[in-house]
């Protein structure tokens, strides 16, 4: 699997993706410890590719080292054991096929129980991700049971007990707006959403050109910053979600990810509903506006749906929840997690691998640029701000080292982020989406004037002697 170091921070992900609801939330000594027995019962797919179930006390070891050092302590430590065999004999693995399916409850663990029992194989020869993965390529494991047996599981709701408990993400595929490298041609734009599931309110939402990981990335930072970090995020299984880059951003700031299961989008329902409400309230008010070339940019488009996000949304009761997202959002106690803008921009910086050459040289982006001269002819793991690239950071180990020094700068960006200048932009017209605009713009003018108001001293009275 990939190379050495970005096996490593696949592990170091993976291994706080399984530790996440226990170091995210604040419990109690019990309380953490039934957290981890639970996720100790599920079978997780590890980096490279096996199915594994964790015991508890490994579990135990990973959050004492993540409480210890942060994510760079979850780094695993090299194997004893290289080159040693794990083969099981063929006639262990076949019975143990035909003891599930002889009776398709039996778990993996009873089947190797059964195994240990009747002294086909010693105890600790089998491992549980060894026979679930034979199990699976026999066509003998838990899902095949399930439907060997007939049994569907139910679909159970659930609700966060307070704010920012639960942020749920996904992407919406839209309209199409004047592309702006050819303005006679329509281009398709992207809204990424983060909803947070206690309140309804939205953290953050945006139309992008593209659904890729950078813009997923801005979207959440901008989320973090305008409400504080979630507990945990409960997104898709789409590319831009499983990233290793987005696992570290959540490592880093204590978030614990979730993804939805394969063919079951029903948790995501709350934020598939407000996608609906956007197709049956924005939507059809955007589309004319577009028709006749009053709205052209990206930029346009944010502007009316940040004003109908917040004065045709928030601010209106939700049907569930019986109160506005906005109030029930303000009203809860629980305190935000808040990040600073530089913590933020150090943690979402983004992070790629290179190979430094014998002189201690490596390049990024077209340019050049000059390590320690100790980290030759190895990997590192390099982590930059594409709108930078005037300062790269060199991380060894999970160890971060001194900067690299640029040598030949001939690019001052990362071309991923390159942007276009979009034609000028005509007179907009008025509508329901720019009524909504002007509505936020006074209530804006009113909450400032109250403040000053408030905020002016008392005058002295004129009485007395004063009066003439």
């Amino acid at each position: 699997m990939k190379d050495p170091v970005e096996r490593q921070e696949a592990v170091r992900n993976f291994r706080f993706g399984l530790i996440a609801p226990a170091v995210t939330r604040t419990a109690t000594a019990a309380e953490r410890h039934a957290l981890l027995r639970e996720v100790a019962k599920g079978e997780y797919r590890t980096p490279w590719g096996r199915s594994w179930r964790p015991n508890i006390e490994t579990l135990r070891r990973y959050v004492a080292a993540y409480e210890g050092g942060g994510l760079a302590a979850l780094t695993p430590a090299p194997r004893g054991d290289r080159g040693k065999s794990r083969t099981i004999p063929a006639e262990v693995l076949a019975e143990a096929v035909a003891l599930r399916r002889e009776v398709p409850m039996r778990s993996v663990q009873q089947v190797i129980e059964i195994l240990v029992l009747a002294g086909r194989c010693r105890p600790g020869e089998l491992k549980r991700s060894t026979l679930h993965d034979h199990l699976e390529k026999a066509g003998a494991g838990k899902r095949a049971m399930k439907e060997l047996l007939g049994q569907r599981q139910a679909v159970r709701r659930f609700a966060a007990s307070h704010r920012n408990e639960i942020w749920m993400g996904d992407c919406q595929h839209t309209l199409h707006l004047p592309d702006p490298d050819a303005p006679d041609r329509r281009r398709q734009v992207y809204l990424l959403a983060f909803l947070d599931d206690y309140s309804r309110l939205i953290p953050h939402a945006e139309f992008y050109w593209q659904e890729r990981l950078p813009k997923l990335e801005d979207c959440l930072k901008k989320a973090i910053l305008r409400c504080g970090a979630p507990q945990s995020l409960y997104v898709d299984n789409g590319s831009i979600y499983v990233a290793d880059q987005l696992r570290r951003i959540c490592g880093e700031l204590c978030i614990e990810m979730v993804h939805s299961r394969p063919g079951r989008p029903q948790g995501r329902g709350k934020l598939e509903k407000w996608f609906q409400l956007i197709d049956r309230s924005f939507l059809p008010e955007a589309l004319p506006l577009i028709d006749k070339g009053q709205l052209r940019t990206l930029e346009q488009l944010n502007e009316l749906f940040w004003a109908w996000l917040e004065v045709g949304y928030h601010q209106r009761l939700h049907n569930a929840t019986k109160v506005t997202p906005r109030c029930r959002y303000d009203d809860d106690p629980t305190t935000q997690r808040r990040f600073s803008l530089d913590r933020l921009r150090e943690v979402f910086v983004w992070q790629e691998y290179r190979k430094v050459d014998k002189t201690g040289c490596f390049s990024l982006g077209g340019n050049t640029y000059e390590t320690d001269a100790s980290l030759a002819s190895q990997t590192i793991a390099v982590r930059f701000d594409p709108f930078d690239l005037a300062a790269i950071q060199v991380w060894h180990d999970g160890r971060r080292l001194p900067d690299a020094v640029p040598l030949q700068l001939k690019r001052h960006r990362d071309r991923r982020v390159a942007g276009t200048v979009a034609p000028a932009a005509a007179p907009t017209g008025l509508n329901y989406l720019e009524l909504l605009r002007q509505r936020q713009a006074t209530d804006q003018q009113q909450t400032l004037g109250r403040m000053t108001y408030q905020t002016k001293a008392p005058q002295p009275s004129r009485r007395g002697g004063e009066d003439r």
